[in-house]
């Protein structure tokens, strides 16, 4: 116990053994983990935050423009191709199911069971 008059004594790090591992050993690859960890986390941010691209991509505006404003006869939301076709076709059969569906559901709902 200690008392008011006594001092705490520093043990040296080196004396110290956690299962046959210095803790000053421990101490400092912790410290190591800490620091990488800390660099990689300000790295991440610096990547997220920086305006320039590290990939460089084609700029492929004007074609798209090109693509979009010519007069074809079919419409904006097919120019895109097959995908475009697929994706409003399943968005249509949704929209038509989901209101198909819900109208059978107030039906259902307007005209309640006979209890006996």
């Amino acid at each position: 116990m200690l008392t008011q008059d006594s001092e705490l004594v520093p043990v040296p790090a080196v004396a110290i053994c956690v299962s046959g591992v210095q803790l000053s050993r421990l101490v400092v690859n912790n410290r190591a983990k800490m620091l990488r960890n800390l660099l990689a986390l300000r790295q991440i941010g610096q990547r997220t935050i920086s305006t320039t691209s590290r990939t460089h991509f084609k700029n492929r505006v004007a074609e798209k423009q090109k693509l979009f404003q010519e007069e074809d006869g079919i419409p904006v939301y097919l120019k895109g191709g097959i995908v475009d076709a697929i994706l409003y076709r399943a968005t249509m059969i949704l929209t038509v199911g989901g209101a198909a569906y819900a109208i059978y559901q107030l039906a259902v709902a307007s005209f309640p069971k006979k209890q006996d």
